[in-house]
């Protein structure tokens, strides 16, 4: 891939920090606030994420939650698509994914302790590359529904659609950048889930909708 040059630079950096500031957005926290529900960091895991949402007994805050989380992810990709010239499109729409991805995992807002990043990192994918976004929210859904564990489908999710999109590609990062996007995003998301990899192994992970103890 060629350099850019200074005007795509700048381009690339403010679709970075367009990124990074809708995914800060935590409307979790927000929805659960309005609605009366609490404050979501003293419920359940403390995460802003719907699945803690859903321990609020608020079903439809958690569908909202979700929904919007996913929202995120893909305006983002979305705008910076709208805003780039063709040549250099790829380059910003990547990096405009995984701002958004590391916005909710590490928001401004809430002095950088956020999410996980699950939805915000499907619905970015859904808009780099659809097929991808697809199969990940397949994936998630099927493991989640047969395990009833909402984290091991996130980490089935994050681990098939880097595989999915670098076969797209040709296992090649010099094609597009969108590949490496997938993998860092994958890479953090998984990050995030260390403790409930550690549950998930000795088996106290809780299941969907049940309270975490």
């Amino acid at each position: 891939m060629e350099a850019l040059p200074p005007y795509a630079l700048k381009l690339v950096a403010a679709m970075a920090f367009m990124g990074y500031t809708l995914g800060s957005v935590p409307f979790g926290l927000l929805l659960t606030n309005l609605a009366g529900a609490g404050d979501l960091r003293k419920i359940g895991s403390g995460n802003i994420g719907a699945t803690n949402v859903l321990r609020t007994g608020r079903k439809d805050l958690a569908a909202a939650t979700l929904l919007l989380d996913a929202a995120k992810g893909f305006l983002a990709v979305a705008i910076a698509w709208i805003m780039t010239p063709p040549d250099f499109s790829d380059r910003t729409v990547t990096v405009a994914a995984l701002a958004a991805v590391v916005g909710h995992c590490y928001p401004i807002f809430l002095g950088f302790r956020g999410g996980k990043g699950v939805a915000t990192g499907l619905g970015a994918m859904l808009a780099l590359s659809p097929l991808t976004g697809l199969a990940g929210c397949a994936t998630w859904l099927s493991v989640a529904k047969l395990t009833r564990i909402s984290s091991a489908g996130a980490l089935a999710a994050f681990i098939i659609m880097p595989v999915v999109l670098l076969a797209l590609y040709g296992f090649s990062f010099q094609a597009s950048p969108k590949p490496l996007a997938a993998v860092l995003i994958s890479v953090l998301v998984i990050a995030r889930h260390h403790e409930n990899i550690v549950r998930i192994f000795s088996g106290k992970e809780p299941r969907i909708g049940e309270k975490k103890p």
